[in-house]
Parts: structure tokens; sequence; C-alpha cells
């Protein structure tokens, strides 16, 4: 299998070189992704600057790597359009393994959920990989890294769905507390939404993000309860962001008798 993989943590990151390494051991691994740490980019394209691309020696087992000053997003747009080969093109698109969670309504935050999505937008089945952990071990990710070689051939099973990805997230505890898998839906929101004001020492005022943790039911079927209960949560996610159930409602109110010509 040809396998594409970026990040946003940035081409130093651990936990690419976890997963390179992992899955260079079965498959054929591209890497492109960006030259410094883009987290909480979101899905973003580079769009007014030139996108510089330089291919590096390759790394972490990969067959070839390159760097961008892009996004995320840009690594994958630009590597299937412009920098692969036509015999290297993925079969799959994985990014990651994300430093940190990527759960909830934050992911619409997420380099490395949009990074992904990139993949799905262009019609490729593709994974986003993150570890819910904060810690800066490297081995830390060696886990997670090979429940991604373990889990590709699992996905032939499924039809895998247009416009959507797999969003994953591994609990960041050690191997024997992880409590299985559970395929879930996004939950809300893990943490309030607080601005801590505080004052430099010249006199002027800054905010620092803060907030707590938010208590869900513990039979809630979300992303952030099966991570809180060590399991490797399973998410189908989709750009697909139409609400469908209300367009009847907005035709009767607003186009009724097929006439939308009252402006």
């Amino acid at each position: 299998m040809k396998i594409l993989i970026s990040n946003d943590d940035g081409i130093h990151a651990d936990g690419i070189a976890a997963l390179s390494q992992e899955l260079s051991k079965e498959h054929d691994v591209y890497i492109v992704a960006p030259d410094r740490e883009r987290s909480a980019a979101g899905h973003s394209l580079t769009l007014h600057t030139p996108l510089r691309v330089d291919e590096i020696a390759a790394r972490y087992g990969s067959k070839r790597s390159w760097t961008t000053n892009g996004t995320p997003g840009d690594c994958v747009k630009i590597a299937i359009n412009a920098i692969l080969a036509p015999d290297e093109i993925p079969d799959i698109v994985i990014t990651g393994i994300n430093h940190g969670p990527n759960l909830g309504s934050d992911i619409l935050y997420s380099g490395t959920v949009s990074s992904a999505m990139e993949g799905a937008v262009m019609g490729y089945p593709s994974l986003a990989v993150s570890l819910c952990s904060m810690g800066f071990d490297l081995h830390s990710f060696d886990y997670t890294a090979k429940f991604v070689r373990k889990f590709l051939p699992k996905i032939k099973e499924i039809n895998f769905p247009k416009r959507t990805i797999l969003n994953i997230n591994v609990p960041g505890v050690p191997e024997e507390d992880i409590n299985g898998i559970a395929i879930t839906s996004l939950g809300t929101r893990m943490f309030t939404d607080e601005y801590q004001k505080r004052i430099d020492p010249r006199g002027k005022a800054y905010y620092w993000m803060a907030g707590e943790l938010i208590k869900e039911a513990k039979n809630d079927t979300t992303d952030i309860n099966a991570v809180r209960w060590n399991k490797i949560s399973i998410t189908p996610v989709t750009f697909d962001m139409t609400h469908k159930s209300i367009i009847p409602a907005l035709e009767n109110a607003f186009c009724k008798d097929g006439k939308c010509d009252w402006l």
C-alpha cells in the first residue's frame, strides 16, 4: 500500500517519526509535512504568498520526504496534485500522530483533522490520528503507531464512505490500560471557554486562554467520553455540513409553491 503521511506538528515531530517508521515496515510511505509546527491552523490554504517545497533526505523509513512552508492542508493538496509522481499517488492519506487530542468540536481548529479532510475532499480514504497526551516521551507514540499499522487491513472490510475521514484518538496511557475500541460520535466541547486577564510588567493587559474540563455522562457515546474511559475512539467525520433536515422548513418559509421571487 502507498501511504501519504502529513501532520500539523511539523517534520521534526516525534509523532510523525513514530508513525512513518512503523508503517514503512509493511508499506511505501511518502511524507509531505510543514517545515515547522502549524498546530490549530484549521483548514487553511496558502493563496497569497509563494508555497515553497523542498525535498529532503528521506526520513523515518519513508521512500521520499518533503517539507513546505505551507499549512497542513497545503501539504496534502500539493503532494497529490504536484509533488508525487504518478506511481507514488497514495492509496490512503494518514495525518499525525498529533501530539494531543483532537476531540469534539475542537476538530474545527485542528490542522491534523483538516489535513486528513483535504485528502477526503480529493476522494482518498483518510485517517487523522492523535495521541491524547501532552507528555514528551518519544516512545509514547509507539503503541499508537502500532495500532494504526494493525488497523489498516481492517479498512478493507468497510466501504470507506466518500467525503469522510476516520478521526482516531488514542488515550495517553500505558498499553495495558487501554480498555478496547469505541466507535463514537463527536462530543461537544472538552473545555469551557474562559480567558484569564493578566497584566504584564509594563502595566498592559493581556489574555491567556484557560477553561475547565466539561464532564459528560458516563453512558455518553462520544469520542470525549471514550477517551476518558481509556478507549481508543474512532469517529467518522464528514465535511458535508449541509443541515438537510431543515431544508423543507426553509423551502416552506421562503419558497412556497416553488416560488422564491419575493424579494
